[in-house]
C-alpha cells in the first residue's frame, strides 16, 4: 500500500512562495487520512453484518425445510444405536411366499478365553469339558496353563450354556454377543435355503454369510442395509413344501429308492412352489461335503437341481409336439411301429410287440420307442436339436441357486441319426427334474417358454412361443390318455385330471455302458389337464418294488404312485377343487383278496361295513 506524504515538498514549497503556512498543509493531508481509514472500517463492518445476516437466514430456512419434511413424513419408532441393534440388522430374513420365516437372524454370543487371567485354568478347563462334551478337557488343560493369551472355545452358544460357563465364575472365561443364522424349520427346503457360516469374525460380531442355495446366491442383497431390512420373499409355499418332503420320503423309503427328487412349478409364472431333494440335511447344522466319492452320496447333493440324469420316455413327448407343430402329423396319423427297427448297425426295440402301426396318439400313451423314433425322423435331427435347446436342455436352469451351473446337461457333441433316434425316448441326454419340469410346463403354457425361479412376484419378461397353442393342447391330450388308459393310470387322481409320462431310464456305469439292474424312474406330469395351472416332475433313483410277479422298476410301479399321492395331498392345498363332488369309494382289499380267490363271501363284507 503506498501512503500519501502529509508534508508533500511542492505543496510545502509553493505555500511559501505564496506566504501561507505550511503546517495546514499537513492537517488537512491527516485529515483525509484519517476519513479514508475510517470509511474502510466502515466498509469492512458493513459486510460481515450481511454475511452474519446471511448465515443466519440460511440456517433458518434449512430449520425450516427440515422441519416441513419432518412434518409431512409417516412417524416411525426411533432406533436405537447400539451393537446388537446393530449386529442384528446385517443379514435380512428369508420368507415363503406367505411371509412364513424360512430363516432368521438370532443374537447369540460366542466364547473365548485369555488364559493368562484365569485363576485357576484347570477347574475352568475341567468345568467346561463337562458343559461342552465335545471339548477334551485334557487339550484345554493344556491350552489354558500355556503360553497362548487368547483362544475361541465355542463360536457360538445357547442361553442355557452361556450361564452355565458364567456360573463357573472364572474372570477368565469371556463372551462377545454376535449374531447367527437360525432355519426354524429344520430340514424343511434345506436344499433350497442352503445355509450359512461365519465370515470376518471378532470377539464382539462376526459375518455371516451364505455358504450354498438362495443364501449364497442373495448373499449381496441380504446383506445390502439399502434395502433396509426388507426379506427375501422366496416363490415357495412352506405348507406345500412341509407335506411334499413327507410323501416323497415316504414314498422314496416304500420303493426302496437311494435318493429322491420332486419339483412343483406353476405353469404361467415359472415360480417353484415346492422344490425337494432326499436325503436332506439340517441347515441348522450343515454337514461336511464329500471330498472323494461320488458327489449324489452325499446328503448336501440337490438332486433336483444338480442331478444329471437320462429321463427315459419323459422325452417322447417332446418330437410328437415338434411334428404337431410342425404339421407333420395329427393326433390319429398312423405311423409305423415295427419292431424292431434298425438304424446303421443298432437295432431300437419296444417292450412290446405294438404290432405293425400306432396312432401318434397311441405312440405317447404305449410308449413305443420305435414310434417315437420314426416321428423324430419327420421332423429331423436339426430341427430336434434346435427345438430341445429351445426348451432349455442345452444349458443349465437359469434358477436363482448357487448350485444351478453345475446343473449343466450332458448333451452329445455329434447329432448323428443314432443320437436323434436314442435322445427322442430320453437316452444320450441328461438333465436335471427341474429341467424337465420347466419343458412340461412350457407345453402346459400353450407353448410359451416358462423360465423357472424361486423369487415370488418378481416382474418377468414374456417367454419365447417354442410350440403353438394348438400343438400344445394337443400334446397335453395325449399326455392325458397316458394317464386314463396308458402307462401311468396308478396316477389318476379323482377330480384332478392329472397328464403325465412315464420314463424308466437305466443308469449309466462311469466306466460305460449300463447297469442292468439300476434304473432311475421319472414321472412328469401337468395338472389340471383341461386348464394346466402346475408342473410336477417326480423322480427315484434306483427304486423296487416288490409285485405279485417278482420286483419292479419301472415307473409306472414306482414314480408314478407317489406322485399320484403328491397331487392327492397338495391340490387342496393349492387351492384346487376336485371337478366332483362325489368321492368315489375304495374298494375293501379284503374284497379283493376274495374276489381273486373265487370266494362267494364278498357280499357279507359289504353289509357288515
Amino acid at each position: 500500500m503506498i501512503r500519501t506524504p502529509l508534508r508533500p515538498l511542492a505543496r510545502i514549497l509553493r505555500a511559501r512562495e505564496r506566504g501561507e503556512n505550511p503546517d495546514e498543509i499537513e492537517a488537512e493531508n491527516r485529515r483525509m487520512r484519517h476519513e479514508e481509514i475510517q470509511d474502510k472500517a466502515r466498509r469492512r463492518a458493513e459486510g460481515r453484518l450481511i454475511l452474519m445476516a446471511g448465515c443466519f437466514v440460511l440456517a433458518f430456512v434449512t430449520v425450516g425445510l427440515r422441519m416441513g419434511a419432518l412434518a409431512s413424513s409417516e412417524p416411525s419408532e426411533p432406533r436405537a444405536q447400539v451393537m446388537s441393534a446393530q449386529i442384528m440388522s446385517q443379514r435380512a430374513d428369508v420368507t415363503d411366499r406367505r411371509g412364513r420365516v424360512l430363516a432368521m437372524n438370532l443374537l447369540t454370543h460366542s466364547l473365548y478365553a485369555h488364559p493368562h487371567q484365569m485363576i485357576d485354568p484347570v477347574r475352568a478347563a475341567q468345568g467346561l469339558a463337562k458343559i461342552f462334551p465335545d471339548l477334551d478337557g485334557a487339550k484345554l488343560t493344556e491350552d489354558f496353563t500355556g503360553d497362548r493369551k487368547f483362544m475361541w472355545i465355542k463360536r457360538k452358544i445357547s442361553p442355557e450354556q452361556m450361564q452355565a460357563v458364567h456360573d463357573l465364575g472364572e474372570p477368565g472365561l469371556l463372551f462377545g454377543p454376535r449374531e447367527m443364522r437360525v432355519y426354524p424349520n429344520g430340514h424343511i427346503a434345506s436344499h433350497i435355503l442352503g445355509g450359512s457360516g461365519f465370515g470376518n469374525e471378532g470377539v464382539s460380531s462376526a459375518e455371516v454369510l451364505g455358504v450354498a442355495g438362495v443364501e449364497k446366491a442373495f448373499d449381496g442383497w441380504l446383506r445390502d442395509p439399502a434395502n433396509d431390512g426388507a426379506p427375501l420373499v422366496l416363490s415357495i409355499d412352506l405348507t406345500v413344501q412341509s407335506a411334499m418332503e413327507r410323501v416323497l420320503d415316504s414314498g422314496m423309503k416304500l420303493m426302496n429308492a437311494k435318493g429322491a427328487a420332486a419339483v412343483l412349478m406353476e405353469v404361467e409364472t415359472g415360480e417353484i412352489v415346492a422344490m425337494a431333494s432326499l436325503p436332506d440335511f439340517d441347515p441348522n447344522d450343515r454337514p461336511r461335503p464329500l471330498l472323494k466319492g461320488d458327489p449324489s452320496d452325499s446328503p448336501l447333493f440337490n438332486r433336483a437341481v444338480q442331478g444329471q440324469y437320462e429321463l427315459g420316455s419323459t422325452f417322447k413327448i417332446f418330437p410328437v409336439a415338434q411334428a404337431l407343430d410342425l404339421k407333420l402329423i395329427n393326433p390319429n396319423s398312423g405311423i409305423n411301429s415295427k419292431s424292431p427297427m434298425k438304424i446303421g448297425k443298432y437295432l431300437i426295440h419296444d417292450f412290446h410287440n405294438y404290432g405293425t402301426q400306432l396312432s401318434a396318439t397311441d405312440v405317447i400313451v404305449k410308449s413305443s420307442n420305435v414310434g417315437t423314433v420314426r416321428i423324430a425322423q419327420m421332423v429331423g435331427a436339426e430341427r430336434q436339436k434346435e427345438f430341445l435347446e429351445d426348451l432349455g436342455f442345452f444349458a443349465p436352469t437359469p434358477v436363482e441357486m448357487v448350485e444351478a451351473p453345475t446343473g449343466q446337461p450332458l448333451v452329445p457333441k455329434r447329432w448323428p441319426a443314432v443320437t436323434s433316434a436314442t435322445v427322442s425316448f430320453g437316452h444320450g441326454l441328461a438333465a436335471s427334474p427341474l429341467h424337465l419340469a420347466a419343458a412340461y410346463a412350457t407345453i402346459a403354457n400353450g407353448g410359451r417358454k416358462v423360465t423357472p425361479t424361486l423369487v415370488h412376484g418378481r416382474k418377468r419378461p414374456e417367454g419365447e412361443q417354442v410350440l403353438s397353442p394348438v400343438a400344445a393342447e394337443m400334446a397335453v391330450s395325449m399326455l392325458r390318455q397316458v394317464v386314463t388308459r396308458g402307462t401311468a393310470r396308478r396316477a389318476e387322481v379323482e377330480g384332478y385330471e392329472i397328464a403325465g409320462k412315464t420314463g424308466t431310464a437305466d443308469k449309466p456305469r462311469p466306466s460305460g455302458g449300463y447297469y442292468d439292474n439300476k434304473v432311475v424312474a421319472t414321472f412328469a406330469s401337468v395338472f389340471p389337464a383341461s386348464d394346466p395351472k402346475y408342473a410336477l416332475v417326480v423322480s427315484l433313483d434306483e427304486p423296487s418294488v416288490s409285485t405279485g410277479g417278482g420286483e419292479s422298476r419301472t415307473a409306472g410301479m414306482t414314480a408314478v404312485p407317489v406322485a399320484a399321492e403328491l397331487v392327492r395331498r397338495l391340490a387342496p392345498l393349492l387351492g384346487l377343487k376336485a371337478k366332483s363332488d362325489v368321492t368315489l369309494p375304495r374298494i375293501d382289499p379284503r374284497i379283493m383278496a376274495h374276489v381273486e380267490q373265487g370266494a362267494t363271501d364278498a357280499v357279507k363284507l359289504v353289509s357288515n361295513k
